[in-house]
């Protein structure tokens, strides 16, 4: 079938091609809906932030003209060049945004700061997307990046920058938005006043941020149509407005006009660039959201509709301003017939919440990101479709946001004063992935440096001036992105700090495998049946909880993994790649690693089947290293590090492991149990109390193989035995406090602020989905 398929294709490629066109033009259609909500809206706000304040006195149509030059060559150069020809080239494993740029520089060049890095990562498949990095291996600038850890830890800085600027957009985008589709309510009745139309927008904005937790898909299909509509709404009036009242506007298409705008205007000219810029807020969403869709059908999306749409509409509010310069204030609402006013009011009104729902849903996917960096607090992660992956929706950050974006609206009550703050945030967005595609450009394509260095001083100097124009605006409301970003960095940078110096410290207190080893396989103590999972966040080495338990407990599972659970610098790792194995001590101590690895944008969802694809894993492991005992010899002791994937194949498991399901509870009377008949019935009623998180019971069964070795055969039986006596979580319960001698500053971090942190986060228990009747948690105290 699959060769009569590729026969097909291959005879017919017009048909193919067409295949792929259609499916890419079903994409763009759907990315309407989810990537071009904002940047479609902003012909509600651009001229009214334009000719704000001093630029009230330069409404002369030259000037008019001259801004809408600026308009059309802002909106060409940058989403058009920039985003549509060249960043959407950027991707990582189909992904966009600033995390996968930085994830692509860390996986080219050695810049992570990810603890728990192994080489084993480096053979994931999703690591070596891109072209190979030993073309470059002798860079010196790349040598130099590497070598300086201050350096790489600027880079993460940077970029941590930019996500915290991405959820000052998530803030300020629906407070603009909102507040300038229902203005048009006050154009149609001069009786509403400003505290009725606040009221109004945020009564909208709480509306907005409750419906949340349904998740985009259940809306996104009203989404699209929402969104074409209003494009071709905004085509109408633009096309409208150019032949009703100055068809010669199209003559400000050329730059001369931008000369003629800045020699009538002068600084105050200048400082307008503030509002130009709002043209262009949302281009950011383009490259953010490419996981979800393809870069040809948001290529095309932006060149057949969006693009024509709004240079037309921007066109005809210029020509129409033109001639009705006192109508800036309201020029959009204006500017519109009255026949089809209150049509196209309401149609504003669905398009600003459907761009509003795009960055809050950005924002949830950054903190995501960030948490996977390690910097940012545990927080429940709700993953909203079965179908679309990556959609999620977080709890506490959706109400952090609402409450700030009240307090924007009602605080500022001006599109002006937000739209000063809204352009500084996306322009230091826009700023900081120019720097991060230049050293794309360098390490991971693999272009001369002088490409690179061309690349970002053309679109550094036309940011830069655009930047220049926002800081100027800081005192008002433009200081509203930098307080939040302070805020969230600070946030950030404190879980950072804490949570490496809290890794350090079990990195410099493992358990020496001598003891151990000296110890025994029984180490000392009574070996019973049962398997005991014991968390950590080391890769390598036994960490120091473990000797709290072999010396204070009498007793210990027969069976030990040490789980650790890690972030890995690519988007997702595929489930056949997510289990790395390897023994901890000899055969018979029945001691393993496993490293759970997860990607920056992958979700560690709770089916109740880790304990069966762990056990499955090992099973897999121990008779692989039969069959390859150089792989992990008994007799050495460095076993440790030495670690292999197993992919849980269906078709494969039967040659370890036979699976029989069972909805009840039950255990084998066959296989001795070591649970009390009172840990019976608390888990029978956990369970009853329980029921959508109740867990199937699976029990395993050895195949009939007489060619099995022996010793193999034996191992098997024990890691089945202690499947079915139960499967005990030990966790270290810890307390961080800063050393007696540390500095005042590291006092504050770490007792006050990290300590906080952790209490109002999520318990690292409910994280990783462990079952409470299940843990054991051990109470440790790090002095870092």
């Amino acid at each position: 079938m699959d060769a009569g398929a590729g026969i097909h294709r291959s005879s017919n490629p017009s048909q193919f091609s067409w295949l792929i066109l259609s499916r890419n033009l079903l994409l763009a259609y759907q990315s309407f809906g989810v990537v071009y909500g904002d940047l479609s809206t902003s012909p509600l706000y651009v001229y009214t932030n334009t000719f704000a304040g001093k630029m009230q006195k330069h409404q002369t149509e030259e000037v008019i003209f001259g801004a809408f030059s600026l308009i059309f060559w802002t909106f060409t150069l940058i989403p058009l060049i920039k985003y549509i020809c060249i960043l959407l080239s950027a991707d990582d494993n189909g992904e966009g945004g600033t995390f996968a740029l930085y994830s692509l520089l860390c996986r080219h060049a050695k810049f992570s700061l990810l603890p728990n890095q192994q080489a084993a990562d480096e053979e994931l498949s999703a690591y070596k997307y891109g072209p190979s990095a030993q073309a470059i291996a002798s860079s010196p600038l790349k040598r130099f990046l590497e070598k300086h850890r201050r350096l790489r830890t600027a880079l993460l800085v940077v970029v941590l920058f930019g996500a915290c600027m991405v959820i000052g957009d998530g803030v300020l985008t629906p407070a603009i938005s909102v507040l300038s589709a229902v203005s048009g309510l006050q154009v149609a009745d001069n009786k509403l006043t400003k505290g009725e139309l606040v009221l109004l927008a945020c009564v909208i904005l709480v509306g907005l941020f409750a419906l949340q937790h349904c998740g985009t898909h259940k809306v996104a299909f009203m989404f699209a149509p929402i969104v074409i509509i209003w494009l071709v709404s905004i085509l109408s009036i633009g096309l409208y407005n150019i032949i009703h009242w100055n068809p010669k506007i199209v003559h400000a298409l050329s730059p001369h006009y931008i000369i003629k705008f800045f020699s009538q205007t002068g600084k105050d000219g200048w400082i307008s660039l503030g509002g130009v810029l709002l043209s262009i807020t949302g281009t950011e969403a383009m490259f953010a959201d490419l996981g979800h869709f393809t870069a040809l059908s948001i290529r095309l999306a932006f060149a057949l509709a969006i693009y024509p749409c709004l240079v037309v509409q921007y066109m005809g509010q210029a020509a129409f301003l033109s001639k009705n310069p006192n109508s800036m204030s309201n020029s959009f609402y204006d500017s519109i017939p009255d026949r089809v006013f209150w049509p196209v009011c309401v149609i504003a009104t669905l398009a600003a919440i459907v761009g509003s729902q795009a960055v809050i849903t950005a924002t949830f996917s950054i903190v995501k990101q960030c948490h996977a960096l390690g910097c940012f607090p545990r927080v429940k992660i709700v993953h909203t479709s079965k179908h679309i992956y990556g959609q999620i929706y977080i709890p506490e950050i959706n109400w952090i946001l609402m409450v700030l974006t009240l307090a924007i609206t009602v605080g500022f009550q001006d599109t002006t004063f937000i739209g000063n703050a809204y352009g500084l945030a996306c322009m230091t967005v826009m700023f900081i992935t120019t720097f991060l595609m230049a050293l794309v450009i360098i390490f991971v394509w693999q272009k001369s440096v002088i490409l690179a260095a061309c690349f970002l001083l053309f679109f550094w100097f036309i940011e830069g001036v655009y930047l220049s124009a926002a800081l100027m605006k800081v005192p008002q409301g433009g200081w509203a992105p930098l307080v939040l970003s302070a805020i969230f960095m600070l946030i950030m940078y404190i879980w950072h700090y804490g949570t490496r110096k809290k890794y350090n410290f079990d990195l410099h207190n493992k358990v020496s495998l001598k003891w151990l080893l000296g110890l025994g396989p029984s180490l000392g103590i009574v070996r019973v049946p049962g398997i005991g999972l014991i968390y950590s966040e080391l890769a390598t080495g036994v960490p120091a909880i473990f000797s709290h338990f072999v010396t204070n407990l009498p007793a210990f599972h027969k069976v030990l993994v040490f789980v650790c659970v890690k972030s890995v610098p690519v988007p997702y790792v595929s489930p056949e790649e997510r289990f790395l194995i390897g023994r901890v001590c000899p055969r018979p101590y029945r001691m393993y690693r496993c490293i759970v690895r997860y990607g920056y944008k992958d979700i560690q969802r709770d089916d109740g089947n880790f304990e069966n694809k762990l056990i499955q894993s090992i099973a897999e492991f121990i008779q692989m290293d039969a069959v390859e005992p150089q792989f992990s010899s008994s007799e050495s002791p460095s076993l440790d590090g030495r670690m292999a994937v197993m992919s849980i194949n269906p078709v494969q498991s039967s040659l370890s492991l036979m699976e029989s399901e069972q909805e009840i509870l039950s255990i084998d009377e066959s296989i001795q149990s070591s649970r009390s008949l009172t840990l019976q019935s608390l888990r029978s009623a956990y369970d009853d109390e329980n029921p959508q998180i109740r867990r199937r019971h699976v029990s395993f069964q050895l195949p009939p193989n007489p060619g099995m070795d022996p010793s193999v055969r034996e191992e098997l039986m024990d890691l089945i035995q202690a499947k079915e006596a139960g499967v005990a979580y030990i966790m270290g319960h810890s307390y961080v406090k800063a050393r007696r001698t540390s500095s005042f500053l590291k006092k504050l971090a770490i007792d006050i602020g990290y300590s906080f942190l952790r209490k109002n986060c999520r318990g690292p228990a409910v994280a990783l989905n462990i079952p409470h009747i299940s843990l054991i948690e051990v109470g440790m105290i790090y002095y870092v």
